[in-house]
């Protein structure tokens, strides 16, 4: 008999396995999206629908993909399927920068000595192959985090389409006047041979020898003060780069600032007076008596000698001297600083550089004539000490420039250079003010910034930055391919010759201008504007590779002429305010007159858990494709989503553990839900919302309402707040309440009854809700879950190809304000829900005083006043079910809402009923199954009779 009994239980049957087994089972997934070509299947799904632009931020092709850049994909993955599923057409094209110096460099130490023997070209060939490989490395490990996109045609930076795309972005600069070639101090790297722009530069400390030096005045000093008539007087300076000084030019003063003649020892010193005390401190100034004093400009173009060369120093006046430290005057080498360079320019000072390009000062004194600066440092210092110029050295340690790429510290040099100017006019402007620099400053108002502090970043970035220095002098680029007039040295700017340029780079590629090709492009009997000759050569120069990877969305556009333009959204890390954003935006504003994106969105940095940046060198690194070969890519995935990534986020082992067990739980949920829907078809047995369960109503109210929530989260892309919406959802609205109380009508009920197909109607819209709301974040699960759930009308083969489900389809009521969805209904089960609550803790205690055992060997009184009384009297015959137990009694308290809920929990009168473990007192009432009780004895006849 027992037997007989547990077979008309209906207990969940599911093939949908318990255990997730993610590492053995993503790989075949991704192997049918492979064979499927589902993005390809997604792409015609939303063929016509409003079109939404996320365009990707090109990863350096140098080395497998991090936790840092698994955060940014799937935080772009998560965008682009939440706006498919959303009823937009948004494709995801990835891309690669693969041109630079961190390719270049490692190609370098590879080939060795053996690279001075080889051509440019098979250089560059040395190098494609190693982007080329990391390229396909990176692909396919974002293909294994789940990430949908392109990948069978990506853009990269090395294609000639692209480079064809580089080379017309310069030459629209280029034939608008923006553009020019000049010697100008740029920060020069030395151990890499080459300019670097502003954005390449990270700074670091670093110790470097400080030394106060004197500067002899030559010129009459009562033209300062008459108190310094008959004075030997000079001023002193201050500098942490004492190599700079056998290029010193000038020493420059504040206009504004109160200086001071300090003498001591029968001498004159004249310096800033808010750091006299100081200066006289460190220079060991016996007694200092303050002679006069003065504003800076008095000291304009009155001359100094140079410490130990037979060279006049010019007196200037610069604003940007400081009075924080130092003395207040700056040694001024135009060869070796912007702003200097500047002073330079307004005095008309030399700034020829004597520092070649691998940091080797040359032309001056057999003391550091060959060595490098820093090796020239101390010889210097001797060379000033021995001549009497210097009053005091010491070390400091200061924030210093270093480059980004090979950590080592960089200078200022002069070179030549190519530059775009911030100060040229736009065309078409209606004023000399609206210049590439005023017009960017005034579109970057319309972007929508996020956070909002990128706006005040950029701008404070644009406001200030010098012109953009788009050379270097490497192999690895897009060349910057201009003829130069041999005789002049002037570059030639003719459009037509420009087009025709651009043409073989889009038929050939770059590597054309290191080929004869491109000499057939200059027609017999082309003359230089500026001298007339007819000789020209090519420029080696490249282009800056920020220009290149700004010119993305440019080259995008032009491969895929639908796309509108601007794109929707760029999301990148912090640092690309100094990078990406900025020649993005700078390539757009000088081909489009506009920004190329209108919401640019910043994720935070990824640290450990002790706050330090996670980096293979320090050995803290968590390796997404690890984690997935370990625990799976979908924790991975679900890590980024639990996560506020606009702040600094922490990623561990630990942590991915963690996420891995919140994983369990939801997919537990899912498991809930399949096993429970084995014997349901919708087409036949979905209940109507009108019909079903009070509790079934009520529960698909609130997954209307976590779906609305979703959906919102969605469109901000705050993905943790999914996240944590999820887990509260799953954890404590189904598992602890919904489907604990609802085992007692599934199992136990007639198959086909009314109350069953209610709550089976119910699960499965919830499924199906849930499956669709979490398919852009767990895309796996999602897919994996959607080949098990019932098959309906009209259904996707992928979960991928479906839409987020609408408030009328999650309630399956063709009217989506259903009145079982109002305020009152919410508010009563609220009630409802918090009554129970009582009941379990009430239930708790009997159980630990060994009262009862389970609850259902229980029988609870409970003692309300109105207005709860009426409500738990509406649901009387339901809050056995409600509090899991075999009887509920309710009475009437004196009051009105003001004295709480009573509850008693007493043992439950009569005996065990065989079937659903519930106790009655009508047990053995039916001779045919003497052990049920009335409920299970009628569930029983039903079911014979079927």
């Amino acid at each position: 008999m027992q037997l007989e009994l547990k077979a008309t239980i209906n207990l969940p049957k599911t093939a949908f396995p318990m255990k997730a087994n993610l590492p053995q089972n993503e790989p075949k997934i991704l192997a049918r999206w492979e064979e499927t070509r589902i993005y390809d299947h997604i792409r015609q799904a939303r063929k016509g629908s409003p079109a939404y632009i996320l365009h990707d931020g090109p990863p350096y092709t140098s080395g497998p993909i991090h936790l840092g850049t698994a955060l940014n994909k799937c935080l772009k993955d998560f965008i682009v399927k939440s706006k498919t599923m959303s009823g937009f057409d948004a494709p995801y094209v990835p891309g690669w920068d693969c041109h630079g110096l961190p390719i270049e460099i490692k190609v370098d130490k590879e080939l060795g000595g053996k690279k001075l023997q080889m051509r440019p070209i098979d250089v560059r060939a040395e190098c494609r192959k190693y982007a080329q490989k990391f390229l396909e490395l990176q692909r396919q490990q974002f293909k294994r985090i789940g990430v949908f996109g392109r990948f069978d045609r990506p853009y990269a930076t090395m294609t000639p389409q692209y480079e064809s795309v580089v080379l017309s972005t310069f030459f629209s600069f280029y034939e608008n006047g923006f553009v020019y070639k000049g010697l100008r101090a740029v920060y020069w790297c030395m151990h890499d041979e080459t300019a670097l722009a502003e954005a390449e530069v990270e700074y670091e400390n670093h110790t470097s020898p400080t030394v106060w030096v004197k500067y002899g005045l030559l010129d009459d000093p009562a033209k300062i003060d008459p108190a310094l008539a008959g004075k030997e007087v000079s001023t002193i300076i201050w500098t942490t780069t004492p190599w700079t000084l056998p290029a010193s030019m000038a020493v420059a003063f504040h206009p504004d600032e109160d200086y001071v003649a300090l003498e001591s020892g029968g001498e004159v010193y004249v310096v800033a007076s808010k750091l006299a005390n100081d200066v006289a401190e460190k220079c060991n100034l016996s007694a200092p008596r303050e002679l006069a004093h003065f504003a800076g400009r008095k000291i304009e173009r009155l001359n100094f000698q140079h410490p130990f060369l037979d060279r006049k120093i010019l007196g200037v006046l610069a604003d940007y001297v400081t009075m924080d430290t130092g003395t207040g005057v700056v040694h001024t080498a135009p060869s070796h600083g912007a702003e200097d360079f500047m002073t330079g320019v307004k005095y008309g000072l030399d700034a020829t550089s004597n520092v070649d390009e691998k940091g080797i000062l040359r032309n001056g004194l057999p003391e550091y004539t060959g060595k490098r600066v820093w090796d020239a440092n101390q010889p210097i210092i001797d060379l000033l000490k021995s001549r009497g110029a210097l009053l005091h050295a010491e070390k400091t340690v200061h924030s210093y420039p270093h480059c980004w790429r090979c950590h080592n510290p960089v200078i200022f040099r002069a070179t030549e250079q190519w530059f775009i100017s911030m100060e040229t006019p736009m065309p078409g402007g209606k004023a000399n003010d609206d210049t590439l620099r005023s017009r960017t400053l005034e579109e970057i108002k319309h972007v929508k910034w996020d956070p909002a502090w990128g706006e005040e970043r950029l701008s404070n970035m644009l406001a200030t930055r010098p012109d953009w220095c788009i050379s270097r002098q490497r192999v690895w680029g897009v060349p910057i391919a201009v003829f130069l007039c041999e005789s002049c040295g002037k570059p030639l700017n003719d459009p037509a010759t420009n087009r025709k340029v651009v043409e073989l780079f889009a038929r050939s590629g770059a590597d054309a201008w290191f080929t004869a090709e491109s000499d057939t492009i200059l027609s017999a009997g082309t003359k230089c504007p500026h001298c007339g000759s007819t000789k020209f050569e090519k420029e080696t120069d490249i282009f800056d590779v920020w220009l290149e990877s700004g010119a993305s969305y440019l080259a995008l556009v032009g491969d895929e002429p639908t796309y509108p333009w601007p794109s929707d959204l760029y999301l990148e890390g912090g640092d690309q305010y100094r990078g990406w954003f900025q020649s993005s935006l700078l390539c757009a504003m000088g081909t489009h007159g506009t920004p190329p994106y209108k919401g640019v969105v910043t994720p935070g940095w990824t640290l450990d858990e002790k706050g330090q940046a996670l980096s293979k060198s320090r050995g803290n690194d968590v390796d997404p494709v690890d984690i997935a070969g370990r625990i799976g890519g979908e924790v991975v995935r679900l890590w980024v989503a639990s996560v506020d990534f606009r702040e600094d986020v922490v990623g561990s082992e630990r942590l991915m553990q963690t996420v891995a067990e919140n994983y369990r739980k939801i997919r537990n949920t899912f498991r809930y839900i399949l096993g429970n829907l084995g014997d349901f078809d919708p087409l036949t047995d979905a209940v109507p919302f009108e019909r079903m369960e009070a509790l079934d109503q009520y529960m698909l109210c609130q997954t209307a309402a976590f779906a609305c929530d979703v959906r919102a989260s969605y469109n901000e892309f705050a993905f943790h707040k999914i996240y944590h919406r999820l887990n509260h959802f799953c954890i404590v609205d189904l598992s602890a309440f919904y489907f604990d109380v609802l085992k007692d009508r599934l199992y136990i009920s007639a198959p086909k009854s009314q109350g069953r197909r209610s709550a089976q109607t119910a699960i499965w819209r919830i499924g199906e809700a849930l499956v669709r709301l979490l398919a852009p974040i767990m895309s796996f699960t999602s897919e994996e879950v959607w080949n098990y759930l019932p098959k309906s009308t009209g259904r996707c083969e992928s979960v991928h190809l479906a839409l987020f489900p609408s408030e009328a389809e999650t309630l399956g009521a063709a009217n989506s304000a259903n009145k079982s969805c109002d305020d009152k209904s919410g508010q009563d089960w609220a009630t409802l829900r918090a009554v129970r609550d009582e009941v379990l803790k009430a239930l708790e205690q009997a159980r630990n005083s060994k009262l009862i055992g389970t609850g259902l060997e229980a029988q609870v009184h409970l003692a309300a006043p109105d207005p709860v009384y009426s409500l738990l009297a509406e649901y009387a015959d339901q809050l056995r079910y409600l509090f899991i137990v075999s009887a509920a009694k309710l009475t009437q308290a004196s009051g009105n809402g003001t004295g709480g809920v009573h509850v008693e929990v007493k043992k439950a009168d009569g005996l065990k009923c065989e079937r659903c473990w519930n106790y009655s007192t009508r047990v053995g009432e039916d001779k045919t199954y003497p052990t049920v009780c009335e409920r299970c004895s009628a569930v029983l006849k039903e079911i014979g009779a079927s």
